[in-house]
């Protein structure tokens, strides 16, 4: 499947899950040119690979238009036939009552989380629309209820993976994947930079970002419109899906307080 597309554009390339879906490509697919925005460079880990760093903080309204602008530019100049995949891997999340760290964490959140996923992929539409290609959104097993000590953050991903679903349908039968994909926990950077200690993500039974990387491009190549990565996180979101919100919201808060929040002073 992976075959079928000249380039990839990912977000959030240089850890985490966006690290591993360019280091996936890169294995199976070493002619694909890849474009990471984020704004630290990849390692490159993966011999020859086509790699092209944008150096961009997401959150920067004027930064992102600016590379939208660039990226397409030379999507058309350099790679000018072939399908396109596009990764929304870039997010993260705070823990604590809101509105703490700050607010104007919780805004960035808005804007890396929902607001750049909107503009990259509405910039590479019509180029989508002529070549053809696929949209992979990295939403969360947190958009399936509402999740207090981390409101902000799992609202992001509900409306993420909403948008993602209602765009597919907008898409059908133009060509155009577009794929929802649900991870639960974990093992990246995302806990430390949300300010909780240890290895949160192991202690709960986290998947590697390999095993969801993999899930991710296995629901692509059968066209799927949403994936949860993981027996036990299908499982948690089945029965969450049922629940009444509110229900939801009061056993998924218990959850979450258990966490151990870093000292002040260590959070970014």
């Amino acid at each position: 499947m992976l075959q079928t597309f000249s380039a990839l554009v990912v977000t959030g390339g240089s850890s985490g899950l966006g690290k591993s879906f360019i280091e996936h490509v890169g294995k199976l697919h070493p002619n694909c040119r890849i474009f990471n925005l984020s704004r630290r460079p990849p390692e490159r880990t993966v011999p020859d690979l086509i790699l092209r760093h944008w150096p961009c903080d997401l959150a920067d309204r004027a930064q992102t238009t600016r590379v939208c602008e660039e990226l397409v530019a030379t999507l058309n100049r350099e790679v000018p036939t072939g399908r396109v995949l596009l990764i929304n891997n870039s997010g993260f999340g705070t823990y604590g009552s809101f509105p703490e760290p700050n607010l104007a964490r919780h805004l960035e959140m808005l804007d890396v989380n929902m607001r750049a996923p909107l503009h990259l992929t509405a910039a590479l539409l019509p180029l989508f629309r002529v070549r053809g290609g696929a949209v992979i959104n990295i939403a969360s097993t947190a958009a399936f209820q509402p999740t207090a000590h981390m409101a902000t953050y799992g609202a992001t991903k509900a409306f993420l993976l909403h948008w993602s679903l209602a765009l597919s349908e907008e898409l059908r039968g133009s060509g155009i994947q577009v794929l929802a994909v649900c991870p639960g926990p974990t093992t990246t950077e995302f806990f430390r930079a949300a300010g909780l200690a240890g290895a949160a993500a192991d202690a709960i039974g986290g998947q590697t970002p390999e095993e969801v990387v993999a899930t991710s491009f296995r629901a692509l190549a059968a066209g799927r419109t949403l994936v949860v990565s993981g027996w036990k996180n299908k499982v948690l979101v089945a029965l969450a899906s049922k629940l009444p919100k509110a229900l939801a919201a009061r056993l998924a808060a218990r959850v979450i307080a258990r966490f151990r929040r870093l000292p002040r002073t260590s959070q970014p």
